[in-house]
This record gives structure tokens, sequence and C-alpha cells, in this order.
């Protein structure tokens, strides 16, 4: 996709004339340089060298960023950061999160910022206040965070298409929320706006559901393992993607198993078995049920004595229940036992 931006008289960057709905008549190329060559900050800058803008300069510190950074920018120099900006209008910082307020005030004291520069970062927490000190310098600030886990190989390029950007402009201009979009478009993503004041809700919400996600998948694959399952994945993973399909259309009406129906002696077994090969998986097994079963109880899936009876079963594990007063008890050597 090509998207053309607004020059002035004198063949700048006119920001004030930016219109989502009528594009510039210029079709204005962007030199592009990238701080931080790491998963991310390779693949969009490749991104943008496939929608035709120019990267002319990145910087990497790792070997491994360093060698994709020729693997994904190949002919592009690797310089240190304050360089990378003099050598570019459109400038991404993909660094780590905790890294990113250090490299900007390095970054403006040392001079390195320049009027109407595009900076853009790309991390989910942060919104567009974390670059305020380059904003001083006279930056344009963008926060853009591809909603997407990255391997840092080419097959992340094929992965933009379609894929949801965090952004966040600054209320003024009000220009540069189109910019960001039109950018986001350029790389084959999808803008979504995200407030400045829920950036770390809207970037906790996506840790919960992705990285957590990770962590309870591979802790089923170790307990199918202990159970003696040859191949984990290949037995969970249809049931996993449908569940996920399932909640992504209905939501909480998606829940089924023994949580959701109440079944306490099922959730009792399981707090053994669990137990037993596994108590560090069982604090998680325990805490996502409570969290299931509440849900449930919410929705009225639940009655309260027998939320109260899955609680119970959760806190085990607990001898099995004694039989009835006045019923035979098998003696040893009935099957039953």
């Amino acid at each position: 996709m090509i998207v053309r931006y607004p020059l002035d008289h004198d063949g700048l960057w006119d920001w004030n004339a930016m219109d989502a709905e009528r594009p510039a008549a210029g079709p204005v190329r962007l030199t592009v340089g990238v701080v931080g060559t790491g998963r991310v900050g390779a693949i969009l800058g490749a991104a943008l060298a496939g929608a035709g803008h120019h990267v002319v300069a990145a910087s990497g510190v790792s070997d491994t960023s360093r060698t994709r950074a020729e693997a994904l920018l190949p002919g592009v120099p690797l310089l240190p950061p304050q360089d990378v900006l003099g050598e570019a209008e459109l400038v991404l910082l993909t660094v780590p999160d905790d890294v990113l307020p250090g490299l900007v005030n390095g970054l403006v004291g040392t001079g390195s910022v320049r009027p109407s520069q595009l900076l853009v970062h790309t991390s989910g927490r942060y919104g567009v206040a974390v670059l305020e000190p380059a904003a001083r310098a006279g930056a344009l600030p963008l926060a853009l965070h591809p909603v997407m886990t990255f391997t840092g190989t080419s097959l992340d390029l094929g992965r933009l298409s379609g894929c949801p950007f965090g952004v966040t402009t600054p209320n003024q201009p009000e220009t540069l929320r189109p910019v960001a979009e039109a950018l986001v478009l350029e790389m084959g993503g999808e803008p979504v706006w995200v407030p400045e004041e829920s950036r770390p809700l809207y970037h906790a919400a996506l840790a919960h559901g992705s990285n957590h996600l990770v962590t309870l998948v591979a802790q089923t694959l170790d307990l199918l393992s202990a159970a003696g399952v040859a191949e984990p994945a290949r037995l969970v993973g249809p049931l996993l993607a449908a569940s996920l399909d399932n909640v992504l259309r209905a939501g909480d009406a998606a829940l089924t198993g023994p949580v959701a129906r109440g079944d306490a002696g099922t959730v009792a077994q399981h707090v053994r078995a669990v137990g037993d090969v596994a108590p560090e998986i069982l604090a998680t097994y325990r805490a996502l049920a409570r969290a299931t079963a509440d849900r449930a109880l919410a929705g009225h899936r639940l009655q309260p004595e027998v939320a109260e009876a899955l609680l119970v079963a959760l806190a085990g594990p607990v001898d099995p229940p004694l039989d009835p007063p006045g019923s035979a008890s098998p003696g040893p050597q009935d099957p039953a036992r």
C-alpha cells in the first residue's frame, strides 16, 4: 500500500495539511533509522522498506541483533544510536520497555533529536508521554505497538498482514494520528486507537492473554508427558484451538469442564493427581479454577452451595468422603477397594 504524505512549498513535511480522507499528492518516501534491531525492530524496518521507504541506518548491540540486521536489512550500515538519528527522518525506537526512557533522555541530552523528526516507539507499556523529552526538542512522537509475537525472522513479515497495532499520539497536533495510522497501514497492519492513560491496562491485558497462555500450555504439556502421553502437543492442540475460537466468539458462554459443571469430586481428584507429580503446577491449577468458579458464579452458571463445594475441593488434597452411616463396608478382598 502506498500512502502519500503532505509537503509544504519548501518540500518539507507539512503535518498540518495531513487529512486522512484526502491524502496529499506528493509520493514522499521517508528515510528510516532503526534503533534496536531485535525481533521487532528489524521486522518493522524491513516492512517499511517493503512499502518504499529507505532504511538508511540501524543500531544493534548484541551479535544476534547485528546478524538479524544483516539478514533483514541488507546493506544498511550499523551505527551508534545518535548517528542513526542523524541520518533519518523517521526513527524506530525498538528497545525493551525498561530501556526506553533512558534511551530517550540520552538521545535528547546528546542533541541527537531534530525538530520535525518522527520518533516512533513500539512499546505496549508506554504511550507518547515517555517521548516528552524528545517532543520538547521538536520531535513528533508516535506510539505504534504491534499486537503480535515475533520470531525475528522473515516469517514475521507475513504475520504483519492484518496485524493490529495499538496506536497512541499526542492530542496536539491532531494531524499526527492520521500519520501514525498511515504508517501502520503501509506495514500491512490495522491501527487500533489506545488512549494514553489506558496504555498500562491495555498492555497488562495483552501480556495476561498471550504470555500467560504460553505458561499455561507449557504446563499442560508437562502434565500430559507425566501421564505417559507420547505426543502431548498433538493430543491437546485441537482442543486448545477450539477453546480459543469458542471464547473469542462467545466469551464466558464457551466455558465447559468440571468447574463449570460443579463437579467437586472430579476437581478434588485433579488436585491430588497434579499435586503428586507437579506441586508447582498445582498452584496455577488452583488459581485458575477459582477464577473460573468466580466467573461461572457471576454468570449464574453455578449455585453458591456448589461453588462452596468446589472451593473446599480446591483446598485439598483431602481424604475420600466416609461411607454413609449404616452402609456396609467392603471386605478386604472386595474389588471395589
